[in-house]
């Protein structure tokens, strides 16, 4: 399964003048994947790339026999914090994933890093959004 599955990772801030742009060039990167097999596609549930990853394989998964959205959280408690309108779109997307999967019930030092293994080791692909060098 591993061979037909692919995560995201990426900045949880995208500039307003270029989602839409992105969306496209994501869009196409998945149905290339689509083409090659890829049928599942994990997303973190974070802010910024991983919410616009996950409704971009919402929204191609109607015209996409097999698809499917896999949402792998940290915790339960992910979206503490978070501004109202941010938790109304989280909610929206998970209820609209075809699996979720905790890797921690309560907040820990180290749930985000599982989540992250988890995507990565559950991956063949994996399609990212990086805009700044890493040192």
């Amino acid at each position: 399964m591993r061979k037909e599955t692919c995560c995201f990772t990426g900045h949880r801030q995208i500039p307003q003048g270029e989602q839409e742009e992105i969306a496209n060039r994501l869009e196409r990167v998945i149905a290339a994947l689509y083409q090659k097999g890829v049928r599942y596609y994990g997303a973190g549930g974070a802010l910024g790339f991983d919410a616009l990853a996950a409704r971009t394989v919402i929204r191609l998964r109607g015209n996409s026999p097999g698809m499917k959205l896999i949402l792998v959280l940290p915790c339960l408690t992910q979206t503490r914090g978070w501004r109202p309108e941010d938790i109304a779109e989280y909610e929206r997307i998970r209820a609209q994933a075809d699996k979720v999967v905790y890797t921690a019930q309560q907040y820990t030092p180290g749930c985000m890093h599982r989540r992250n293994r988890h995507l990565a080791d559950h991956s063949g692909v994996c399609v990212c959004y990086l805009t700044k060098e890493i040192r």
